[in-house]
Parts: structure tokens; C-alpha cells; sequence
């Protein structure tokens, strides 16, 4: 399919400046009159290039590179296999030492990714790149089945969106204790080892296995997103939550080994929004109830990160989990109607300009069906609503908790991939 691209936004622009700078103007880059272009692109012949639709074999360079450990570093940062952070040599020693963790085949086929958009090739890539990936992100061997279970799903931690998406996991079981994650204080902070690293291997996967994060072709955001370096990863504290875990709303066993990706635009701190209760006695639920109305409907939904004493304080209003989420979806009655009918014609919808994840901004019309986002698992008993999540975790020193437009995908169970 041809694709026409002109620089900047039609989102944002009058009619009149559309008119003038696209319609009637020249392409800011060729210098040739615009809409000539758009013509010629939809009615000239495709070329045999175009026509070819076959699968097409990446490159992937020789097996093996030999020098001095100073080069080989500067190697990675000019072909921009890394995120500009030092990396871990992957030495075949230590390749190996992350492939002895799993019973799969090395050169098996993990996943297949692109950075969501036509705009990028599809990119597949095995066992053994997620261990190359693991091994530059700093991980230790006893995290890589986390690793693994994440590459399976094909979901990229880059999107190439202009708008500069966030992504994330949440990880649950026992593994939690027996690979160190923290879900404690600074639980979604830099300040453990396993989930700093395992956040910052599905980057570099997916720079390298899923041809993401290139500036300018396969990464757009307009002013990017720091998220996506380790991303945020999430270990519930599933011993001080008063609901079950997240694993177990979605359809899986309490204790099973369980991690869930995320796609949005990130979190923020619930004392930064305008409808924030930061009383001496906060409330808590309307707090949330008020967030989600403000942001809803939106692209991804509203995941609430809760500490253990604000969930504890929930707990103590609603009976379960259920009536929470209840209480927080149910619509606003004093809400005013988005739009309304014309006399003598059909209601004219409101357009919002948001982007779909993996390409450019495309409006979205409010009342219509949400645009599918990433795959959503078939999930038995799942008490999380499509557009509401909530997660627990972090400490009890003081009453701090989280909110954002993120999107539960798919739930995989790592153990598998052990």
C-alpha cells in the first residue's frame, strides 16, 4: 500500500492553513507541489519491488566478533545495538550461562515483532538473541525465563507512535522472591537489580530482535518517553494486597509465576492531577472514581497503582475488589453529553486527534468502538474490567499511590520457558 507523508501535523490546523500549506502547497521536503504527489503515488503502477511479497531473511551479520574490548564497545554504540547505556560484552561464556537456564533449543524460534507499525518490517528472533539481549542489559541467568516469557509475546517495549508510548509488566508468583524482584519501597524505581534489568533486556530485544527504536524511522515520539529505557516493571506485593493478585483476576492459580505486559502512556502521581483529595482524610475511592471519568474513554484504559495502606483504606469502604471497580467504572449521571443533535440533521460526532499505538495520529471518534490496542488474552474470572486495572504494590510509609492510562495485554506464565 503507498503512503504519502507530509511533514508535520494536519491535527491542529485550520482549514485554511490546511488549505494553503497542503492542498495548494509544495512538499516540504521534495519541494513538489503536494497533492501532484498524492496522485501520482495512487495511480502510478507498482514497481516489482512493491509487488513482492515475500518473506525477506535479515541480515543478522557474522556469529562472532574478535577485538579489543574498547572497540567492540564502540562497535555497539555506532551501530546502535544498544541504548547508549554501557552494556555487558555478550562473550559466548556468558551467553551460555543465560542459555543454561532453559530447556529450549537456543536457535528456536522465540517471537516475531515489529515496532507496530507498516512503517517497520517484521523481525523475528530466537532463544539465543533474548540470552545476547539479557546478557547486554546486565541480567543475572537466574532472571531469563522472565525474559523469555516476555519476547514470546512479540509485544515491542518501543512502540513507534510519535506520541511516545510507555510499556510495562507486571510480575507475579513465587518467582518474585526467588529472582529478588523488589515490591517494596521504591517497588517501581531503579533500585533492584531484577527488574531493572529485565525492563532494560526487553528494550535492547527489542531494538536489536524486533527493529524498534531506530530515531526517525521506527521511533517517532515527538518528545519521547524516558520510560522506555527499563520500562516499569511492577512485582505486586501480593502479601500486603487485600485483593488477589493481578495473575489471579486474569484466570490463573494463586503462586503461579505469571507475567502481564502493559502498553499506555505511563503513571503519574496521583497528587499531580486537578481532582486530587490530599486532605487530612482523603477519599481515596472518589479520588480514583474522579481520575478514571476524567480520562475515560480513552485508548488504553486507567491502571491505579496503589500502595498497601491506600489499598487498605479502600478495603475498608467496599466488601471486594469487584465493588470497587464498580463504583469507580459507573458513569457519571451529571456528566454533559459529548455532543448533541443538530436541528434538522444526524448528531455530528466530536473528533479527538489521538494516536493508534504503532503509527501515526489518527483521529478518534468519540461514541465509537475503541480501537483494538494489543491482543487480550481469553481470561477466566477476571474481576479487572477492560478499562480499569488495579495493582498493588510498594510500602506502607506513607499514603502514595499511582494512576495512568496503561492497558493490561497478555498474561503469560514464565515457567515454561524455564
Amino acid at each position: 500500500m503507498r503512503v504519502q507523508y507530509l511533514r508535520g501535523t494536519v491535527w491542529g490546523r485550520s482549514k485554511e492553513q490546511i488549505r494553503k500549506q497542503i492542498v495548494e502547497g509544495n512538499n516540504a521536503i521534495t519541494g513538489r507541489p503536494m497533492m501532484q504527489e498524492v496522485v501520482a503515488i495512487l495511480t502510478s503502477p507498482l514497481t516489482a519491488e512493491e509487488r513482492d511479497m515475500s518473506v525477506k531473511k535479515m541480515d543478522v551479520g557474522p556469529e562472532t566478533y574478535t577485538d579489543t574490548e574498547e572497540n567492540l564497545h564502540k562497535l555497539f554504540l555506532d551501530r546502535r545495538y544498544t541504548d547508549f547505556l554501557p552494556i555487558t560484552l555478550p562473550t559466548k561464556e556468558r551467553v551460555d550461562a543465560m542459555l543454561a537456564q532453559t530447556s529450549h533449543d537456543p536457535n528456536s524460534h522465540l517471537g516475531t515483532m515489529n515496532p507496530g507499525s507498516v512503517a517497520g518490517e517484521n523481525w523475528t528472533y530466537t532463544v539465543r538473541h533474548a540470552a545476547i539481549a539479557a546478557v547486554m542489559a546486565g541480567a543475572k541467568p537466574e532472571y531469563f525465563p522472565v525474559i523469555l516469557a516476555i519476547g514470546s509475546t512479540g509485544m515491542t517495549a518501543i512502540n513507534i507512535s510519535d506520541n511516545g508510548f510507555a510499556s510495562g509488566a507486571v510480575i507475579n508468583g513465587r518467582i518474585r522472591d526467588e529472582i529478588g524482584l523488589n515490591y517494596d519501597v521504591g517497588a517501581i524505581g531503579p533500585f533492584a537489580h531484577a527488574n531493572t534489568t529485565i525492563g532494560r533486556a526487553w528494550s535492547l530485544l527489542s531494538i536489536n530482535g524486533g527493529n524498534s527504536g531506530k530515531v526517525g524511522t521506527t521511533y517517532m515520539g515527538t518528545v519521547g518517553n524516558p520510560m522506555n529505557l527499563i520500562n516499569v516493571i511492577i512485582a505486586e506485593n501480593e502479601e500486603e494486597s487485600p485483593w488477589e493478585p493481578l495473575s489471579v483476576r486474569r484466570g490463573f492459580n494463586r503462586g503461579d509465576n505469571v507475567v502481564t505486559l502493559l502498553n499506555g502512556w505511563g503513571l503519574l502521581s496521583a497528587r499531580n492531577w486537578q481532582v486530587t483529595d490530599w486532605t487530612a482524610t482523603p477519599d481515596y475511592p472518589g479520588t480514583v472514581q474522579s481520575i478514571y471519568r476524567l480520562q475515560n474513554p480513552g485508548l488504553f484504559g486507567t491502571m491505579v497503582v496503589l500502595n498497601p495502606s491506600v489499598a487498605g483504606f479502600i478495603a475498608e469502604r467496599f466488601k471486594t475488589l469487584e465493588e470497587f471497580e464498580a463504583f469507580v467504572t459507573t458513569p457519571d449521571p451529571n456528566a454533559k453529553p459529548k455532543f448533541a443533535a443538530k436541528p434538522g440533521g444526524d448528531a455530528k460526532p466530536k473528533v479527538e486527534g489521538a494516536a493508534k499505538p504503532g503509527g501515526d495520529a489518527k483521529p478518534k471518534v468519540e461514541g465509537a468502538a475503541k480501537p483494538k490496542v494489543a491482543p487480550k488474552p481469553k481470561v477466566a474470572g477476571n474481576a479487572t474490567s477492560q478499562n480499569f486495572a488495579v495493582v498493588v504494590t510498594g510500602s506502607s510509609n506513607n499514603n502514595y499511590w499511582m494512576i495512568g492510562g496503561l492497558g493490561p495485554g497478555q498474561s503469560v506464565q514464565i515457567d515454561p520457558w524455564r
